[in-house]
């Protein structure tokens, strides 16, 4: 690798590879301009969507310490490099695959571990952060409901109880 040029391609990707807490390889062959266009918007903000070549991307990933499967690089490559939430990124792709059966999802990369293709499609199945973190943060307020209910139920019941044998104690008394 004398070139100048292919070391900066080369030292860029390494750079993104790093950088992205995720990265997702695909096959593009056969989409329009337009559908790549429409592509890199469905992505999100959080990730870079790129024509890579599968010789530099190789030695990149292999510089970032990511080992990934030779199969991965036959054929047209692109690359999603993505910083922010994997899970919308993953479903991006995915329902743009849907709509697009020329996109490929290959294989990819999550937080330095190779992922096979069915293992991206199962991160896309998953919801996103936010919900799943509201959801644990709405199943720990119900408990926390749950508890004071309980809590608050005890004291109430001795004071019913009480009050039910000082009626019948009045009652029995009352009645000799």
């Amino acid at each position: 690798m004398a070139r100048p040029d292919k070391a900066a391609a080369v030292a860029e990707l390494t750079d993104k590879f790093r950088s992205s807490n995720a990265a997702v390889l695909t096959e593009y062959r056969g989409l329009t301009v337009a559908q790549l266009k429409t592509l890199r918007r469905s992505l999100g903000e959080n990730a870079q969507y790129a024509v890579v070549k599968n010789t530099l991307t190789k030695i990149a990933a292999n510089e970032a310490g990511i080992t990934l499967d030779d199969q991965l690089f036959a054929g047209p490559t692109a690359v999603a490099f993505v910083t922010g939430d994997p899970v919308e990124s993953a479903k991006g792709l995915r329902d743009f695959a849907k709509d697009n059966p020329n996109l490929v999802i290959k294989g990819g990369v999550l937080d330095g571990k190779a992922l096979s293709a069915d293992e991206i499609k199962k991160l896309a199945d998953l919801e996103s952060r936010e919900v799943l973190l509201a959801k644990l943060a709405g199943a720990m307020k119900g408990k926390q409901s749950q508890a004071a209910a309980l809590f608050q139920a005890l004291p109430s019941k001795l004071v019913r109880t009480v009050d039910a044998l000082r009626a019948k104690q009045a009652e029995q008394g009352g009645a000799e």
